[in-house]
């Protein structure tokens, strides 16, 4: 009978059946099969608990400057955040070996080619993480930013972010160590840590940049008021990443000229520098994303 079980028909009549051929698995190193010890699972676990427990920028700078070292070494990290279209970036740097770690964010957000290539060159790697050297050719980093971290010590870079549900970049962070790392076991290993614990630290981020505008909603109407329509079309181009020149080029009036009013918009918005004033201005919503 044609529909007959093979387990009813007697052993002799039963057909030969060839073994069947699994494809063998590829071999993988120790560090790419990714086994963190005891010690790095347990900072692991701690550190997603005290990413949960983010919920201002101070909550923010004392975890990632804290227990994130523990397994992620970094003495600069520089955060990008992207949206818009055209692209926009916003730009924070936290650091505890410079006076102001915003000169790291200002020069990134003052060379917005240098921003794009940076979410371009992680695009283009498939949203793997980046592991470069500074100073060395690098093309992931522009010269003065890599000039300035050369100035602090800094000989490494791990760049990793978070993309959405477009397949575009949503955010990018950069690690910066004075330490490197040239074994390709220990880099395998230092990329699948910075996949695991990026996801957290972007939405630490941005659920701090959340709480803080909340927290300002209520203020002053006068504060809110105080830049001038000029004023406010120079601080919406050093927004879009311009410079003091490109801003001069597209208004039409001197370099000298814009940098005046950008020292006026730092006394008005009571800042010291570009990148908080475009922060207080999202913040304040003077600037609208």
């Amino acid at each position: 009978m044609q529909g007959m079980c093979s387990e009813l028909m007697p052993q002799e009549q039963r057909p030969a059946v060839a073994p069947l051929e699994l494809p063998a698995e590829p071999e993988q190193s120790p560090a790419s099969s990714a086994v963190l010890d005891a010690l790095q699972l347990e900072s692991l676990l701690l550190n997603l608990d005290a990413a949960l427990r983010v919920h201002a920028r101070s909550h923010f700078f004392s975890w990632t400057q804290g227990l994130l070292q523990s397994l992620i070494r970094h003495e600069v990290l520089i955060c990008v955040l992207r949206s818009g279209a055209p692209p926009s970036f916003r730009v924070d740097s936290f650091s505890t070996i410079v006076p102001d770690a915003a000169v790291f964010s200002e020069l990134l957000l003052g060379d917005a080619p240098a921003a794009m290539g940076l979410v371009k060159a992680w695009k283009e790697r498939r949203f793997n993480p980046v592991i470069g050297d500074v100073g060395e050719g690098s093309t992931l980093l522009n010269d003065k930013l890599e000039r300035a971290f050369a100035r602090v010590g800094i000989t490494q870079t791990v760049a990793h972010g978070c993309f959405g549900v477009d397949g575009e970049a949503a955010s990018l962070f950069i690690f910066a160590s004075r330490s490197s790392v040239q074994d390709a076991a220990a880099k395998e290993r230092q990329a699948y840590v910075a996949r695991l614990v990026v996801p957290f630290v972007h939405a630490a981020w941005v659920r701090s940049q959340i709480q803080d505008t909340t927290a300002r909603d209520h203020l002053p109407p006068t504060e809110v008021g105080v830049l001038t329509p000029r004023e406010q079309e120079i601080l919406r181009w050093i927004y879009l990443g311009k410079s003091n020149g490109e801003v001069g080029t597209i208004l039409k009036i001197s370099p000298l000229t814009v940098k005046n009013h950008v020292q006026k918009i730092l006394r008005k918005l009571n800042v010291v520098n570009r990148t908080q004033a475009v922060g207080k201005a999202l913040d304040t919503r003077i600037l609208n994303p």
